[in-house]
């Protein structure tokens, strides 16, 4: 899409990832495969194994993986390797494949970013995901924040003559066009709302089965200078993860499936406003952070994350001027699809990422009604392919 030209600019900070330490060191994503292999010493020969040939292919790799997961291949042997690195527990995969606590912690991380325990199979699919993207593709913040990708995809819509209408709340399927194709944005429970009994009881039940993840607490900072980190390499990653060793990391996913709060949780760290200046006033920065909780959980996580920060950046919390906190119960209010604050649109295991939401996937059982959301495959991320396919199998059907 002709994106650019409708105002979007991308910008590839220097390094995509850091994951910092408590002596100061940090194991870091680098763009080259060469860096990154190099940086992970005894371990480097074991990740470009496992990450060259899939990130020469990206293209290719991609057209497999987001989309469904039950589909013929057009590239067979590419998904075979793929799919035998990537069904098995985050823990199992770093435990056989590398031997440094450097590479473990950082695979960790990447892991992490699936919502599950890292001990659950299929973990690993979403760390060699974006490891692999990190060096094919990179991993690119939008000028001006995320809201520019939505700004110039509708102005983009409406060159081809579509309409964007906002601020009216659609509260049932009755009061939709019966001609129009209908893609619904929205997980099963909105979906049960809108559709009311139109549905069945057996689709109904299916939909009422459909299991939601934990949650995330936020927290946005306005900054008075960029964050202190001890290891250098954290000042220029657009994203660094804080949770120390792989043991931790897993202790602190693990937690939030029990339904408890881990004291040091893993946190997830944006800092847009090094790379792009136009994210906070002159001489000031903002950042962003983000823990995994239990579903739907009451406790406020400020000082923990906080704390996680100041662990490896001394000093972060005087240069704190405000902040803005997002419960799980904050962001379901702003975004009914967050239910429970779960961000990725209902567990990502195995059974529902095969069957997302039903084996009916993007239809449903009217006529001209298909779901869109990150309830359908691929699931969760920042990749637009549920409404792309979505879309594909609307018109496929309109024909």
């Amino acid at each position: 899409m002709p994106l650019a030209d409708h105002g979007l600019e991308w910008i590839q900070p220097p390094l995509p990832l850091a994951h910092p330490f408590d002596d100061g060191s940090a194991a870091v994503l680098d763009r080259s495969l060469d860096r990154t292999s190099e940086r992970l010493g005894a371990d480097g020969a074991a990740y470009r194994k496992r990450v060259a040939g899939l990130a020469a292919r990206w293209p290719d790799l991609t057209r497999e993986i987001l989309g469904p997961v039950l589909h013929m291949p057009t590239s067979p042997l590419l998904l075979a390797r793929f799919g035998s690195m990537a069904v098995w527990p985050a823990t199992r995969t770093v435990r056989r494949n590398f031997r440094t606590e450097a590479a473990r912690a950082l695979f960790a991380g990447l892991a992490a970013h699936s919502v599950l325990p890292l001990e659950a199979f299929g973990s690993a699919a979403f760390g060699w995901v974006l490891a692999i993207a990190a060096h094919a593709a990179g991993w690119p913040i939008p000028r001006g924040g995320s809201q520019q990708i939505a700004n110039a995809l509708a102005s983009y819509f409406r060159t081809l003559g579509g309409c964007v209408k906002t601020n009216t709340r659609i509260h049932s399927l009755d009061e939709m066009d019966g001609s129009a194709l209908i893609l619904c944005d929205v997980t099963p429970r909105q979906f049960l709302d809108l559709a009311g009994k139109r549905l069945s009881e057996r689709c109904a039940g299916q939909l009422k089965a459909y299991r939601y993840g934990p949650g995330v607490f936020k927290i946005d900072w306005a900054l008075g200078a960029p964050i202190p980190w001890k290891a250098a390499e954290c000042a220029q990653a657009g994203t660094v993860h804080l949770g120390g060793t792989l043991d931790e990391i897993a202790g602190s996913e693990r937690a939030a499936w029990e339904g408890r709060v881990d004291g040091a949780p893993f946190v997830l760290l944006a800092q847009p406003s090094l790379f792009d200046p136009s994210r906070a006033p002159k001489n000031q920065h903002t950042a962003w952070a983000y823990c995994h909780v239990p579903h739907a959980s009451t406790v406020d996580m400020s000082e923990r994350i906080e704390q996680q920060v100041e662990r490896f950046a001394p000093g972060f919390k005087n240069t704190i001027l405000a902040r803005h906190v997002l419960a799980p119960a904050d962001l379901e209010r702003s975004n009914a699809n967050l239910v429970g604050g779960d961000i990725t649109g209902g567990v990502q295991d195995l059974r529902q990422l095969i069957f997302r939401p039903t084996p009916m996937l993007y239809r449903t059982p009217l006529e001209g009604v298909y779901l869109c959301s990150s309830s359908t495959p691929p699931g969760g991320g920042v990749h637009g392919m549920c409404g792309f396919h979505a879309a594909q199998r609307a018109l496929g059907d309109a024909r």
